[in-house]
């Protein structure tokens, strides 16, 4: 693995290769989304279900059109939001651009701009959609640091960038804009009061869960247990407090000051560190449910293997 410019990416993407790509909400294993073999690389790589659909990224809505069928709500919500932190779900418009095994055999496609500048001059070179899950073996915690991206999937990457950390620290919004009312299929940096105010009421995901990425039950989490809401920690237990904690050995503060930004920019390298000290298990401080707290506790919640 080497570390390159966009275009020594551009080019190894060119050549079925794999790219380490950093991303404003996690570091991301890119591959040319229109060649299956890469993009099989790449399942094999990270150790992903290919029924796990992939995000195609785009340099904007212009490419995004060239991709999926966007109408009127998804017009509006890019305009709000692009290039950032969420996706819409919507019918293929070309193929040849996505191929089959990158949307899971589906007949939608998950599209987005990333905001990150590092990705956009990589796609502006290579000039077509890359699809780039997090760099992570599957259903470990996203990497948001260079470091962790490249041990976790360096050994898979022919080039990588080093974008530094993450500025959001979580994967995007994800949004079906298909027949009938829009539908939250995960939560994310763009929240839903946000989302609300452009096109109305969410559905939430029902029958259209399996075409969003990071809906498996178990995902996210370190090797450690993950116990929620949790007060303080028990003995041999780390202890990801929010808010004022006491200090220790194996306390880690998302937000020493309540702030949910911080504490999802924090989230999943605390989870790692936290996992470093082997721990008996990972208590969780409760987090506040609203605005970007929805996306922080869907995480945790898969990181705990529980969604309800």
């Amino acid at each position: 693995m080497i570390v390159a410019n966009a275009v020594g990416a551009a080019i190894a993407l060119a050549a079925g290769d794999l790219v380490i790509l950093p991303t404003e909400t996690v570091y991301g294993l890119a591959a040319d989304a229109a060649n299956s073999a890469a993009v099989a690389r790449l399942y094999d790589a990270k150790g992903r279900p290919k029924f796990n659909p992939l995000i195609a990224h785009v340099t904007d809505t212009a490419m995004a059109t060239r991709v999926a069928r966007l109408d009127a709500r998804a017009l509006r919500l890019a305009d709000a939001f692009w290039p950032g932190p969420i996706t819409f779900v919507a019918p293929i418009a070309d193929v040849n651009m996505v191929c089959d095994l990158a949307r899971a055999g589906l007949d939608t496609v998950a599209v987005r701009a990333p905001a990150h500048a590092a990705a956009q001059a990589v796609i502006e070179a290579f000039g077509r959609p890359v699809v780039a899950p997090s760099a992570n073996r599957s259903g470990r915690p996203s990497p948001t640091t260079f470091v962790d991206a490249v041990a976790e999937t360096g050994e898979a990457a022919a080039v990588a960038l080093d974008g530094g950390g993450c500025e959001i620290g979580l994967e995007s919004t994800v949004v079906a804009l298909l027949n009938g009312p829009p539908r939250l299929l995960r939560p994310g940096a763009v929240t839903r009061a946000e989302i609300e105010a452009l096109i109305g009421p969410l559905a939430e995901a029902d029958a259209d869960a399996a075409r969003s990425p990071g809906r498996l039950a178990r995902h996210y989490a370190p090797n450690a247990p993950v116990r929620l809401d949790a007060d303080a920690p028990r003995p041999g237990e780390a202890y990801l407090a929010f808010g004022p904690a006491p200090r220790g050995a194996r306390v880690f503060n998302l937000s020493p000051s309540g702030d949910l930004r911080e504490a999802a920019t924090r989230l999943f390298s605390l989870l790692r560190a936290a996992d470093a000290l082997a721990p008996t298990a990972i208590a969780v401080a409760p987090i506040p449910p609203d605005g970007l707290g929805e996306a922080i506790n869907d995480r945790l919640r898969r990181a705990a293997g529980y969604v309800g």
